[in-house]
């Protein structure tokens, strides 16, 4: 059975909504970071950047949510929560995911954290203050890309493994003055994915609750 290192909200989001997706035999495992459990020896032995999440697979032991995401599609293909490989919409695919990864999630990652790029407190408003701008673009990137291909996912009108990454992004812009969900598109786009079986349950396994964009 999967095992999948969690807390709530944090980036194991992503690959939890997808083994909902999936219907899979899994359990969650709590990484209680009040207690900074994902710094411990245990832990560390899974996943040795000390972030979460971690994913085990038998002797498998994943780290990086991206790609705890493409092994459970690429081990589930039957789900088609991706094109087939060697396509151009696979292709594009990978695009989004890679964009979510290394771009979105980790200016995400420096507005959350801005005094790991800062001498003092002034400095780190300043970091959060030009972080949260580059989101504001990135998002209107987003944007607009649903608004050119007019379907109600991130590759068109087909829901694949990348529609739960950007919501858990999305997610994670609830208290900034510009969110994600007052986007034309986006903001659609989320309340579609609340409306999903898989991704509610997770939201409720997580213990989240409204508002979740």
């Amino acid at each position: 059975m999967y095992q999948l290192y969690y807390y709530p909200s944090n980036a194991s989001l992503a690959p939890h909504m997808l083994l909902e997706e999936l219907g899979v035999p899994y359990q969650l495992v709590l990484v209680d970071r009040d207690k900074n459990a994902h710094k411990g020896a245990d832990y560390l032995r899974l996943n040795p950047t000390g972030r979460i999440p971690a994913f085990v697979d038998g002797d498998l032991v994943l780290f990086e949510t991206a790609a705890i995401c493409l092994h459970l599609v690429d081990t589930h293909p039957e789900a088609g929560l991706a094109p087939a490989v060697g396509t151009a919409e696979r292709a594009h695919f990978y695009k989004w995911l890679m964009y979510l990864t290394n771009t979105l999630q980790a200016e995400l990652i420096t507005y959350f954290y801005p005094e790991r790029l800062a001498a003092d407190e002034r400095g780190a408003a300043d970091v959060k203050q030009h972080a949260e701008a580059r989101i504001g673009t990135m998002l209107d990137l987003l944007d607009e890309v649903f608004a050119k291909h007019g379907g109600p996912y991130l590759l068109g009108e087909t829901y694949s493994a990348v529609d739960p990454y950007l919501f858990m992004l999305s997610r994670w812009t609830r208290m900034m003055g510009n969110p994600a969900r007052h986007r034309a598109h986006l903001g659609p786009f989320l309340r579609r994915m609340v409306e999903r079986a898989a991704i509610s349950r997770a939201l409720e396994q997580e213990g989240l609750v409204a508002p979740f964009f």
